[in-house]
Formats: C-alpha cells, structure tokens, sequence
C-alpha cells in the first residue's frame, strides 16, 4: 500500500530545517533531501518554498551562509545555524512538542456519548 504524502502545516519547515541543520551546514537541496529522507519520505518539500523559508531564517539572524562547492562540484549557498538559530531551533521545539502532545490528548481521548 502506498504511503501518502503530508503537507507541512505552517511554521513545520523552519523547525526541520533549523533541526537538521543542527548536524552542520547544508545547501539547500541537502536540506531538502535530509528531511524527506528522516521523515520516510512522506513529507513533501518543495525546493521552492524552502528557500524563502531560509531566506526569512537569515533575516532573524537564525542563518548564516556563505558560498562552496557542492558535493557534484556545482556552486551552492551553504547554511549554518547562528547561536540565535540554536535558540530558536530549542524554543520550537518545545512549542512543536507541546502541540503535539495537546493534539495527541485530544486525538487519543474517547469519543463523547452520543457523537
């Protein structure tokens, strides 16, 4: 049985990229590559909107980059994660997982009588 695809909700991007970003820097496909491959393939990033995502990453000085070669020896924008990127990536990581466990509380309590 095919495994469907999951549409990111909004905010989801900048937190897997700050977490993978985590390991080192990446350019932006590496990026792209290691959250589909992390998430099983199943979430759905399209090149096009990360790099508005890391560009607004830059901007809140979450990001730096600075240009190098790729691994097929093509010129790329490689990110790194600033000491206020480390910050942010903690901080939404705890917000994601507070979420997550309110959702799942509610997902995972009985059906009330009559519904």
């Amino acid at each position: 049985m095919p495994t469907e695809n999951v549409d990111l909700p909004p905010g989801a991007l900048e937190l897997l990229a700050l977490k993978v970003l985590a390991r080192g820097p990446m350019h932006g496909y590496a990026i792209v590559r290691a959250i589909q491959d992390q998430g099983a393939e199943r979430l759905r990033i399209e090149e096009g909107t990360l790099y508005p995502a890391l560009h607004r990453m830059e901007r809140r000085a979450w990001l730096a980059a600075e240009w190098g070669a790729s691994e097929s020896n093509r010129r790329a924008k490689f990110y790194r994660l600033t000491p206020t990127g480390r910050a942010a990536l903690r901080e939404q990581e705890s917000a994601w997982r507070r979420l997550s466990d309110a959702v799942g509380r509610v997902l995972g309590s009985p059906s009330p009588k009559g519904a």
